[in-house]
């Protein structure tokens, strides 16, 4: 049996769709019926079923977006950092493998320019620089950190996301963000296809993978200016120029910074560790103009 942990999440929604179209075994608990935050009643959950592995997709992030984080702080930490902690420490007296959806948004830039013009992502190895031990972060991202290091020593797989987008309109899709902020920040960035995160994450633990943090993005970088040159020239940009739609943008990340109460990452990761193990995952811009093309 497969446990699947915030399913009524945007990622976890991802999961539970996944397992559903493999007619795989699985539950869904939801924190009404599991408190992950009560190790008792989580270990005597596990005892009452076969569990083969454990997907963790709970956490928070914070509505409408992670400034929410620098006023609810307590729920920030439990979150995303005790929860995780408790999930691995039950998981480790028992004996089971699980995997746990993190987020790229530890690091802040790049590592500098390949001979092609291709920037330089960070690697899983590489330590955060977007943290609380390393610079001013976010709030949500200093936890997200923390949360990685209390998962060090365990037998799970550390699975990061950065900036999700999908072909289905959703708060919480980074393409709907573009549509209906008002102003946008002209940053280059790592995303990954949330379907597509999903699934690779998963056939993390079905080819039986080195456990471990995976950067689980799409190949490439690409800026908020060039996203938007693909809304323009899609079926979704006729329709937004018939409506009058404008993008406009702040003028600098000065301008940007004033208005919001916490600090953005915006990073570029390497993919590679996940590619040379043979889980196949779309170039950034070959996944953008394909769910860009059938947009809902």
């Amino acid at each position: 049996m497969i446990v699947l942990f915030g399913s009524t999440g945007y990622v976890g929604g991802f999961f539970k769709k996944l397992l559903q179209s493999k007619n795989r075994d699985f539950i869904a608990p939801s924190h009404k019926e599991i408190d992950l935050l009560n190790e008792k009643q989580l270990s005597d959950f596990f005892d009452r079923i076969a569990v083969e592995f454990v997907i963790n997709a709970a956490g928070y992030t914070g509505k409408p977006n992670v400034d929410a984080c620098e006023e609810n702080k307590v729920d920030c930490l439990l979150g995303n950092v005790i929860i995780p902690g408790i999930l691995a420490k039950v998981c480790a007296k028992k004996g089971i493998v699980f995997g746990h959806v993190s987020s790229g948004c530890l690091y802040q830039g790049d590592k500098g320019m390949n001979p092609d013009g291709s920037r330089i992502g960070f690697q899983e190895d590489d330590p955060p620089n977007f943290s609380f031990r390393t610079s001013r972060c976010s709030f949500y991202s200093g936890c997200k950190a923390l949360g990685e290091e209390l998962l060090a020593d365990s037998r799970c797989y550390i699975w990061r996301l950065r900036m999700p987008f999908h072909w289905q309109d959703h708060p919480k899709n980074y393409i709907s963000k573009l549509l209906y902020y008002q102003r946008l920040i002209d940053m280059r960035n790592s995303l990954s296809e949330v379907e597509e995160f999903a699934r690779a994450a998963f056939e993390c633990w079905e080819k039986k993978l080195p456990f471990g943090i995976y950067h689980i993005t799409n190949t490439g970088s690409v800026t908020t200016r060039q996203i938007v040159e693909k809304i323009l020239r899609s079926p979704l940009g006729t329709k937004l120029k018939e409506k009058g739609k404008k993008f406009l943008f702040f003028e600098n990340e000065k301008e940007f910074l004033k208005q919001v109460k916490a600090p953005r990452s915006n990073c570029v990761l390497d993919n590679s560790k996940i590619l040379n193990m043979g889980i196949f995952i779309r170039h950034v811009e070959e996944a953008l103009e394909e769910d860009l093309g059938k947009w809902q």
